[in-house]
Parts: structure tokens; sequence; C-alpha cells
């Protein structure tokens, strides 16, 4: 029974862990996804962008080694919800957006 109860309190704090992640260009993912949205639909007054920022898994480089990291942003228009994900170019200390 201790085992279990040790088991779960671990899984539970790993998923807290996790959840907290922040990346370095996720202020830059919410900057483009609100232009995003301006672009499609116009200037909207009813346009608002999540405050959360998901960090899916990395794409691998089609091209070579390395990674992209995509972050994921979540987009309001009156009652339409629009998920947006970004990808970024890992380049040391900058916000290179790749698609």
């Amino acid at each position: 029974m201790m085992k279990l109860a040790l088991l779960i309190l671990c899984l539970c704090l790993s998923g807290f862990v996790y959840g907290t992640q922040v990346h370095r260009c996720a202020p830059d993912a919410t900057a483009q996804a609100k232009k995003r949205l301006a672009f499609h639909f116009g200037p909207d007054k009813r346009i608002a962008i999540g405050k959360d920022v998901k960090i899916p898994k990395p794409l691998k480089n089609p091209a070579g080694r390395g990674e992209f990291d995509v972050l994921e942003v979540l987009g309001y228009i009156y009652k339409g919800t629009y998920r947006m994900r970004f990808i970024y170019g890992r380049i040391f200390g900058e916000c290179v957006l790749v698609g």
C-alpha cells in the first residue's frame, strides 16, 4: 500500500513539474498568435490569446541533425477556438520563427 501511495505521489509531482515548463520563446509565440489571427480575420476587438503556451515534442530536422522546438498557443475570437503551433529554430540566445 505504501509503494502505491509513493508511486501516485511521484506521478503527480512529475506531471506538476512538466506542466510548469516555460520556453524562452513563449512571449514571441503569443505575439505571433495575435498577429496571425488579426491577419486572417482582420482587426477585431474580440481577439484573445490564451496565457498558457504548451511545449509539444520537438520536430526532427529533415535536412540533417538537430531539432526544432514547437510551441502551441490557443487563440479565441468570439465563440471560436484556434490552436496555433509555431516552429522555432534552436539557435543560441535567439527566437527564430521557422514555420
